[in-house]
């Protein structure tokens, strides 16, 4: 990228869109592998199966939403071309990563909305579950960190 570009680019938008799709893809693997194929846990395990069905319908409604907002930002900064793509991918990362640990935390030990698994113990898969966010989330501060190494003026 010129440094012409570079000072073009819009990296909040950018990184806003990024984050958007980040959430997004993860809430798709966890819903889609864990809620459907593995059938592992529902959004909200409920003693009604409907309900816990309804509450993954939910989930995955949103990541749609957050998907879908997600593109069209992108789209729009790539027409304008004010795309940073350096910062995109480290907010792709970072969105992932934050869904994760999010949903580790807050939902699974929290809220107790469900667990990863429905296992005597528990607590490797919490581990592996976190700990898979956080490797995810790191490896996003530090391509975030590139990403504004690169794009600071000379």
């Amino acid at each position: 990228m010129s440094a012409i570009e570079q000072n073009r680019a819009n990296t909040r938008a950018t990184i806003q869109s990024g984050l958007l799709i980040g959430i997004g893809l993860m809430a798709a693997i966890d819903e889609i592998v864990f809620h459907q194929l593995l059938a592992w846990h529902h959004f909200v395990d409920a003693r009604s199966g409907a309900f816990a069905l309804f509450s993954d319908g939910l989930l995955h409604a949103a990541e749609l939403l957050l998907l879908t907002a997600g593109a069209f930002m992108a789209r729009s900064l790539l027409y304008e071309r004010t795309f940073a793509p350096g910062h995109f991918r480290a907010a792709l990362l970072l969105g992932a990563g934050g869904f994760q640990v999010f949903d580790g935390v807050v939902d699974h030990k929290i809220l107790g909305l469900h667990q990863v698994r429905y296992v005597d113990p528990v607590w490797p898969y919490d581990v592996a579950w976190i700990g898979a966010g956080l490797l995810i989330l790191l490896a996003g501060m530090l391509a975030l960190r590139n990403a504004r190494r690169r794009s600071a003026p000379q």
